[in-house]
Parts: structure tokens; C-alpha cells; sequence
């Protein structure tokens, strides 16, 4: 795994490209590593994820991970929480986190595009859930990204049958954001980044706090719970969105329609 902190944007790509990134033991406390650095340093408000090589991740290293484990229950249970407990830290990163789908993502790498807030693939990128090839189950809260990203049909389709899929059927499905050509990928998402990192951090992370929760209320306790974050986001940024936004729009100093306000 290589980590790359510049200024407000982190940068993780999975470094496996023998093993198409597949995520062994060894890369998940990598990735606590990574995370702990990123959090130690303070300023990231943006995180990119990729893969180095041909693929962003291939899943977990079946052989390392599970063959090597699975007949010792503890050791097993302890490897899949260090996994998981990361997944979860980039989940909830205090902050954006986006995936740079360069090629192939199937299985547990699916599951780590998924969880992230936006992701952007190469429009060849290979997707595929292929647990019902090895008669089982998308396990690790793979199937619950994908229910929550993908349309019933669509989903059971390709978790029912395990075919590959590109960046462009990905896109239309709803996995990913958009595509564009592999060449390109890199640039795009540094530029969604830096226009993302410019923007508030405590506005860009209730958002998504908010976000994830309404989808599970109905339209009263919505009301309720967007009201107590939006006067929690005001008094954390000390109403920067009155007494500077709000300000320097009936200025007319700023678009909001084109352009974010300038802080102070």
C-alpha cells in the first residue's frame, strides 16, 4: 500500500498489482496504518482510493486471507474484524472519500469502492460478484452495499449469475458516478478532489451524515433531524454560511448556482 498526504487530499493505492490488489492480512493493518497516519496528520478533507497496475483491487486474497486462516476460528475472526474495522474507519472518515476505479473490481474491492462517498471508473473497468461461483454468499457487507447502491434487478442479476460487468453498465446501474476513458481517470478524479476539498468540511460531512440517516426516516423525523444538524453545522462553523456566505451573495460577490463562496 502507498500513501501520498498532499495538503488537504490523501492518496491510498492498493501496491499488489501481482496479485490484481487482491487484500491479504498484511494490507489490511496497511490500511489501519494509512488511516492512522491520515488522521494523525489533521488536514485531509478528500481521500482517493486506487490500485496500482490493471486493477483497483480483485478482492480478498483467498489464499492468504481465508485458506490460510480458516481452520482456526480465532485467528479467522481476528483477521476479518482488522479487515472490516478499516472498512469501517473509511466509511466514516471525517471527510470525502472517493474511488478511482482503474480495472478490475470484483468481490471485497467492489465492496470498498461501494462504501465509498463517490466513485468514478475507467469506462473498461471489470466488475463482478463471483461469491455465487464458489457457492456462497457476498459476505463482509458486500450484499448490503450492493442493495443499497444497485436496483433489485439489476442486483440480483449479477449476484445471481456472477458476470462481469463494465464501467459503463456500472455507471448505469448506479454503483459508480460516471466513467470516463482509463487514460483520463487519473486526472478527473484529482480534479474532483481539489474542487471537493475546497469545499466546508463540516458542511461536505453533515451532509453525508444527514444523508445516510434520512434515507431511514420518514419525512417528519427527517424535518426534525436536518433541523438539529443544520443549527449543530451552524454553531460549528460559527454561521459561516450567514455571516460570510450569505453576506458576499447579496453582494453578489459569488454564484452559488456555479461557484462556492470565498472563506475568510
Amino acid at each position: 500500500m502507498e500513501l501520498r498526504i498532499d495538503d488537504t487530499r490523501a492518496f491510498i493505492e492498493l501496491n499488489r498489482p501481482d496479485k490484481r490488489n487482491a487484500m491479504s492480512p498484511q494490507l489490511h493493518e496497511d490500511m489501519h496504518k494509512a488511516l492512522d497516519a491520515i488522521e494523525d496528520q489533521g488536514d485531509a478533507r478528500v481521500i482517493v482510493i486506487t490500485g496500482r497496475g490493471d486493477s483497483f483491487s480483485a478482492g480478498m486474497d483467498l489464499e492468504e486471507f481465508i485458506l490460510a486462516n480458516f481452520s482456526d476460528p480465532d485467528a479467522f475472526l481476528r483477521t476479518s474484524e482488522r479487515a472490516l474495522s478499516w472498512m469501517r474507519r473509511l466509511k466514516n472518515f471525517h471527510g470525502v472519500t472517493i474511488s478511482e476505479v482503474n480495472g478490475w473490481c470484483v468481490g471485497g474491492g467492489m465492496l470498498v469502492a461501494g462504501l465509498c462517498d463517490l466513485s468514478i471508473a475507467a469506462e473498461d473497468a471489470k466488475f463482478g460478484l463471483s461469491e455465487i461461483n464458489f457457492a456462497v454468499i457476498p459476505g463482509a457487507g458486500l450484499t448490503w452495499m450492493v442493495a443499497h447502491h444497485v436496483p433489485r434487478k439489476a442486483a440480483l442479476y449479477y449476484l445471481l449469475t456472477g458476470r462481469l460487468f463494465d464501467g459503463k453498465k456500472a455507471a448505469e446501474i448506479g454503483l459508480v458516478n460516471y466513467t470516463v476513458p482509463a487514460k483520463d481517470l487519473h486526472d478527473e478524479v484529482d480534479a474532483l478532489a481539489s474542487e471537493i476539498a475546497a469545499k466546508n468540511t463540516h458542511a461536505a460531512v453533515a451532509i453525508k451524515r444527514v444523508y445516510e440517516r434520512t434515507t431511514a426516516l420518514g419525512f417528519d423525523e427527517a424535518v426534525e433531524w436536518e433541523m438539529a444538524k443544520f443549527f449543530e453545522l451552524s454553531y460549528a462553523t460559527r454561521q459561516e454560511w450567514l455571516d460570510v456566505a450569505l453576506r458576499q451573495f447579496s453582494k453578489r460577490e459569488f454564484k452559488p448556482g456555479k461557484e462556492g463562496y470565498a472563506p475568510d
